[in-house]
């Protein structure tokens, strides 16, 4: 059930948002509209699964139905679009997470903590959608850094590729992520199992 305080406060907002004429850089992304439209869309799809009423997403904004076509021609296309705003999240998320300063084991649980916390928010990020297939080196690299760090300095197996262990963190990522999502595990407790569980089996014999 979608939170009516939080409806009426986004609706309140997007009336001067839409008064507002676009800027010189000319992109949905830097619209105010476009940002009502992708924040409703972000809690509507975390209460109500990808496949919510796109009414409901235009009613949270504050707009109507046509003005939400305006922006995104259908879902997939805002489904995309809020694709690419869950990865510019994580990517700043890891970039904040210092991993570089961090040890390995460290480094690991801030990142699947820092996925695990945008997927909370973004329900896409746990969906099978073709903006997220895409490597995006704002945090693959970062991440493989930590991993590549790890087996050089014998705190992870050398006996698995790099990518191969990245395939692995991400995939205990997703999994935490909707574990979360389903409300089986809370933030905390999902991504601290999951970077446990990756953990247990990368670590390096002893």
């Amino acid at each position: 059930m979608l939170c009516t305080r939080w409806r009426t406060h986004r609706r309140a907002h997007a009336v001067t948002r839409l008064e507002q004429p676009r800027n010189a850089r000319n992109s949905p992304r830097f619209d105010g509209t476009s940002t009502a439209i992708l924040d409703a869309a972000a809690h509507v799809f975390a209460e109500e699964g990808t496949g919510a009423n796109l009414a409901s997403v235009a009613a949270v904004a504050g707009i109507s139905r046509a003005t939400l076509y305006r922006y995104y021609a259908n879902r997939e296309a805002l489904l995309n679009a809020l694709a690419v705003a869950a990865l510019d999240v994580a990517a700043q998320r890891i970039a904040d997470a210092a991993l570089e300063r961090a040890t390995v084991e460290d480094a690991i649980e801030r990142t699947v903590r820092a996925f695990v916390a945008v997927g909370d928010r973004y329900a896409v990020l746990a969906g099978d959608h073709t903006v997220l297939k895409t490597v995006d080196e704002r945090f693959s690299k970062p991440i493989q850094d930590v991993l590549s760090r790890g087996v050089e300095t014998g705190v992870l197996r050398a006996d698995l590729t790099v990518p191969v262990l990245y395939e692995f963190l991400t995939g205990a990522v997703l999994r935490a992520i909707k574990l979360n999502q389903r409300h089986d595990l809370g933030l905390e407790e999902a991504s601290a199992a999951a970077a446990g569980f990756f953990l247990g089996g990368a670590r390096a014999p002893h």
